[in-house]
């Protein structure tokens, strides 16, 4: 079943056609729908590609929602599910407080249990780091929530006179001969070394021992490349996981 997948995130929404958990025609747009002629036309041209049975939506940002369920609907046709607790899941949900879980985690959640099984654990590299942990009973059960790599750079950039904004992006010499060198490698090794503790942290449950792990957001290939930790990248885990929940719904 071919479904319209949108992510909804903090500094970025992504848009997708998912059909058996297989993402194609995937846009990114900054912004999201504050920018509305770009999102029309990124709409527009996925459309083109294929005209989709219906629609997922998966937010982290709540004051928008009724925005992107008028615009699919005018679309489409109908409103487009939006994802939470108390639409099926492919996971079983342990947790005190699930209406504090994020869509975009549940999405990872399912997306992972959908390409991995179970147990397995997700990391997530965007605005935030979060790690979700799905156990040996394909239950979520919880996760980490950690500060994200664009706060640790943007926080050194208005916090202090003289240190630049970096991109995480390029090469990490083994001594930074430049402010922007330096900052670099704290930025991708120390980030690399939070991710293995916590990592480490989350491993050492039995019920999560023989995890899978696996990786997504925008930010994943810059931490975690050449750093051998077991991670499988996966860019496109998210919109997976909204396709497995859609068709669950439908």
């Amino acid at each position: 079943m071919k479904c319209l997948a949108i992510d909804v995130g903090n500094t970025s929404t992504t848009l997708a056609l998912v059909e058996n958990g297989v993402a194609s025609a995937v846009h990114a747009v900054r912004g999201g729908i504050e920018d509305l002629t770009t999102v029309e036309r990124t709409l527009a041209a996925i459309l083109k590609v294929a005209q989709p049975e219906g629609a997922a939506l998966s937010s982290v940002v709540p004051a928008v929602n009724r925005r992107w369920c008028k615009l699919i609907k005018r679309l489409l046709g109908s409103e487009p599910l939006v994802i939470d607790h108390t639409v099926r899941l492919s996971v079983r949900v342990d947790y005190p407080r699930p209406e504090t879980i994020g869509a975009d985690r549940l999405a990872n959640a399912c997306g992972a249990v959908f390409k991995y099984g179970a147990p397995v654990i997700v990391a997530d590299f965007g605005t935030a780091l979060t790690f979700d942990v799905i156990n040996r009973d394909n239950a979520y059960i919880g996760g980490v929530i950690a500060p994200g790599l664009p706060l640790m750079t943007d926080y050194l950039a208005d916090r202090t006179a003289l240190l630049p904004l970096i991109s995480p992006r390029g090469r990490c010499e083994r001594v930074g001969r430049s402010t922007e060198g330096a900052m670099r490698i704290g930025a991708r090794i120390g980030y690399r070394g939070m991710v293995r503790e916590i990592t480490d942290h989350l491993l050492q449950s039995a019920q999560t021992r023989e995890a899978a792990l696996c990786a997504t957001g925008g930010f994943v290939g810059w931490v975690l490349k050449g750093s051998g930790l077991a991670y499988r990248i996966d860019p496109d885990l998210t919109l997976c996981g909204i396709g497995v929940i859609h068709d669950l719904n439908r």
